[in-house]
Formats: structure tokens, C-alpha cells, sequence
């Protein structure tokens, strides 16, 4: 089985990402031959300064390796080091009716955020089909909103079939873990660098519990009982506590009068059950900044054997629809 997925350089990784995309992601290195890149060309379609995209690609790999990416297990790059993906995406357009492009949500979501309505943005799935059709990936982890481009994915990848013959492209699969798909931020919505409500994956800790500490809350008083549906607190806290854990909170939101406990007593709790959780991935990623050299050494083999395996899948495509 091969296994593909990949990460927007757009900024300091988040939780959201980490439970969303790159702990399923390195979890299936185990299980299959994994492919991780690096999508700096998608992130050129809301990033316009070269030294910050250059040093975000730099940093997002650290935290791959920091998360448990092992590159003897998994192959990780940069998705601009594979010309062939930009080869096969133009392929794809040719078969990518402009009604299935109009139809995405991600692009009227992005417009309507202020960013710039041009042909990247709008294409952006036609590309995301080339990086996961160039590498015949069979399984595909992704986050709940990265849903639909997985259905043109494989939309594209039927109509290539279809048209030019059954196994020119592989048709993949996405894996959707539901209790992660969406990790609420900070004010209950879906946690997103956009909307400024994110949690970082790694950080300072008086600059962490700070952010924690402005998730918003119902106005309920320390000596009322606190309401549990809809909680974001007790949500982020689902994904670092145990069962048992998790409903001593739940109980405690119920206690009234003396007995009574504040949001600040919930929020530290989660602040901390997060800190202990991530306390290896801050002691690798400080290891790993100090050898810089040793990232670009892993990024450079991955690419390596990435072009190897792209390069096959692209000229197969190349012969099926006739130039070659």
C-alpha cells in the first residue's frame, strides 16, 4: 500500500494540524510505503514573501521529524523539487470540467477571507490531484475540509481512466479519522491560521497556557454549574485526556456554589495535559534546529527517490494519452 499525503508551509503548525493531518500521517509509515511532501506550491496562492515561504518549508519539515516521521521508513520532500507534478496537473485540466472547480467550497471560502481571486487558487485541486495521482498513492489521511478535493481527485482520476484507459492513473482513497477531522480553536470554530484562533503545536510555555486561556467560554459565574454541549474546552481536552479523565471534567462543569470551579480551573487543566503531551516533540524539534544540515540532507534524498517514482507514473500517463 502506498500512502501520500502533504502539509501547506503557511505557518507555524497548530494542533488542529497535527491531530488533523500529520498523526494519522505518520502513524501509516508502519504500514505502508509512505510519501510526505511539502506543498509549497499551494501555499504560494495566499504567501507572496519568498524569505518567509522558504523559512516556513525549513520548519515544517523539522516538525514532520519532530512529530515521529522517520525518512529510513517514509520519504518526505518538497513538492516543488517534482517538476513532474506541474507536468501531470496540466494533464488533468485537460479532463477537469470548469463546473467541478466552481463547485469547491474551499475557493468561495478563501475569495469571500480577502485573498486574491486568481487561477492558482481556483485550480488549487487540479494540482492537489497531480501531487496524490504522481506517486499511484492507494490511501490518502486528510482533514475533513480537504474532503471534497479528494472527490475531484478521484473524479479526475475516473475520467482519465475512462478516456484514456483503466490503470493509467491508480484511484486513492482518503482516510478521515472522525474524532479529529475538525479540532475547534479558540473561539469554537474550525482551528485555522485564517481565523486566528489556533493553538501552536510547539511554543513557549507561558506564551502557550496565555493563548489557551483566551478560549472562549459561556459567562457562567465560578459557583454556577457550567454547560458541557458545545464546550470547546472539554472538545480540546477529548484529545489529550483519557475516557476517565474526561468525564471527571465533565462532572466538575456540573458542580454549583461552594463546590463551583471557574473556566480558568478547566483551561489549566487542558494547558496542561497539552504540555505533557508534547513535551518530546519540543525536545526533538530543539535537537533538529541545531542541525539544519541534516533537514536538507532529508529533504534532498526524499526528493530524489520522489522524482524516481514520479518519473515512471508520469511518462505511463504520458504514453496513455499519446505524448510519448
Amino acid at each position: 500500500m502506498r500512502i501520500l499525503t502533504g502539509l501547506q508551509p503557511s505557518g507555524k503548525l497548530h494542533i488542529g494540524n497535527y491531530f488533523g493531518a500529520m498523526d494519522p500521517a505518520v502513524k501509516l509509515q508502519d504500514q505502508g510505503e509512505a510519501f510526505y511532501f511539502i506543498a509549497d506550491y499551494h501555499a504560494m496562492t495566499s504567501m507572496t514573501d519568498a524569505a518567509t515561504l522558504k523559512n516556513n518549508v525549513q520548519d515544517l519539515a523539522i516538525d514532520f521529524l519532530a512529530c515521529g516521521l522517520d525518512p529510513e521508513k517514509a520519504t518526505i520532500f518538497r513538492q516543488s523539487d517534482i517538476p513532474e507534478v506541474n507536468e501531470l496537473a496540466w494533464i488533468l485540466s485537460t479532463v477537469c470540467p470548469m463546473g467541478l472547480l466552481q463547485r469547491c467550497h474551499s475557493y468561495k471560502d478563501k475569495v469571500d477571507r480577502g485573498l486574491d481571486a486568481n487561477h492558482a487558487l481556483f485550480a488549487y485541486p487540479a494540482l492537489m490531484a497531480a501531487d496524490i495521482l504522481l506517486y499511484d498513492a492507494n490511501l490518502v489521511p486528510v482533514g475533513k475540509d480537504q474532503k471534497q478535493h479528494l472527490e475531484v481527485t478521484r473524479d479526475l482520476a475516473g475520467k482519465i481512466n475512462d478516456k484514456f484507459g483503466e490503470g493509467t492513473v491508480v484511484m486513492p482513497e482518503a482516510q478521515i479519522k472522525d474524532s479529529t477531522a475538525v479540532v475547534p480553536g479558540l473561539d469554537g470554530q474550525k482551528m485555522s491560521k485564517s481565523y486566528d484562533n489556533t493553538i501552536p503545536l510547539t511554543g513557549g510555555k507561558k506564551a502557550i497556557r496565555k493563548q489557551i486561556m483566551k478560549i472562549v467560554t459561556s459567562s457562567h459565574e465560578v459557583v454556577e454549574a457550567k454547560p458541557t454541549d458545545g464546550s470547546t474546552v472539554i472538545a480540546l481536552y477529548k484529545l489529550f485526556a483519557d475516557e476517565t479523565a474526561v468525564q471527571t471534567m465533565i462532572d466538575e462543569h456540573g458542580l454549583s456554589g461552594e463546590q463551583g470551579m471557574g473556566y480558568g480551573h478547566f483551561k489549566q487543566q487542558l494547558f496542561d495535559a497539552y504540555w505533557e503531551k508534547f513535551e518530546s516533540v519540543r525536545a526533538k524539534r530543539e535537537e533538529l534546529e541545531n542541525n539544519l544540515d541534516y533537514i536538507q540532507q532529508v529533504i534532498s534524498k526524499g526528493a530524489e527517490k520522489a522524482r524516481e517514482e514520479s518519473s515512471k507514473v508520469l511518462e505511463r500517463v504520458k504514453k496513455a494519452v499519446g505524448l510519448r
